[in-house]
């Protein structure tokens, strides 16, 4: 008898012996909303760790989910939104090990030919890009006060953007069209110059040989339990919060 186990919008479906039957299926953004409170039910949180017990005594886990509970009580943000962010996350690093560990016993059994292959392959850059960039997202948070003028970030932005009171214009305006997905800022590591992107997807529009500097999560889970459709003012939460000594961290310095 298979087993199932569901996190991060993936059910996976565990047969006995070998051969593993895999069905991969999109989570539905209503779906999470409602259960995280948005049309009245709400979601236990729990601690931002995974526990795949099976995985762990197979030596087989790749990446830990990190904690970010130092964010609670994060001016602007409720902790009912930040435990089920968490949450989310979460399902992500355990969906990109997933993924990892089948990939390699497919290849180990000599099956890169097969669409079961070709599926994961191409689900692994979404999954894995989830996780990275909610990670680039909870670290560039937490901090109090606006950017250091005197930094180097400052710098490269005026640089690039002429003031940078454009760039941020730029970014909040990119953050505030019509859709989901995510405000990156990039530096490119040829130029060196700084450029906002609009990802539309985690694994859809990244600019090759772009380092993310600034991440902002616009998908509903990240503001709508706290402020509805009224995106324009989580921005401006988000930007009360940025850790912008985190931020500069995160420059390729040696593009002068």
């Amino acid at each position: 008898m298979a087993e199932e186990y569901e996190s991060g919008g993936i059910l996976m479906k565990w047969g006995n012996g070998r051969e593993r039957n895999k069905e991969l299926l999109s989570l539905n953004r209503r779906r999470f909303l409602s259960l995280s409170g948005i049309f009245g039910l709400s979601l236990v949180s729990c601690k931002p760790t995974i526990f795949m017990a099976s995985a762990e005594k197979e030596g087989k886990m790749t990446y830990q989910a990190k904690d970010y509970n130092r964010l609670l009580g994060m001016e602007g943000f409720s902790d009912t939104l930040l435990k089920n962010h968490f949450t989310l996350y979460q399902g992500y690093v355990t969906n990109t090990n997933k993924l990892m560990d089948a990939l390699s016993q497919l290849l180990k059994d000599g099956k890169t030919g097969t669409t079961e292959y070709a599926e994961l392959k191409r689900r692994l850059g979404w999954e894995f890009n989830g996780m990275r960039l909610h990670e680039y997202y909870f670290e560039n948070l937490g901090g109090k006060g606006g950017i250091n003028k005197a930094g180097k970030l400052f710098q490269k932005l005026v640089e690039s953007f002429g003031s940078y009171e454009a760039w941020e214009k730029d970014f909040k305006g990119t953050g505030a069209m019509r859709g989901i997905g995510w405000v990156v800022l990039y530096q490119d590591v040829l130029s060196g110059k700084f450029i906002n992107f609009w990802i539309n997807e985690h694994d859809v529009g990244h600019p090759a040989g772009g380092m993310p500097i600034l991440i902002m999560d616009v998908f509903e889970h990240a503001f709508m339990i706290d402020y509805g459709l009224k995106r324009a003012d989580y921005i401006e939460t988000f930007f009360r919060n940025i850790n912008w000594a985190e931020v500069e961290k995160r420059l390729l310095l040696h593009k002068g």
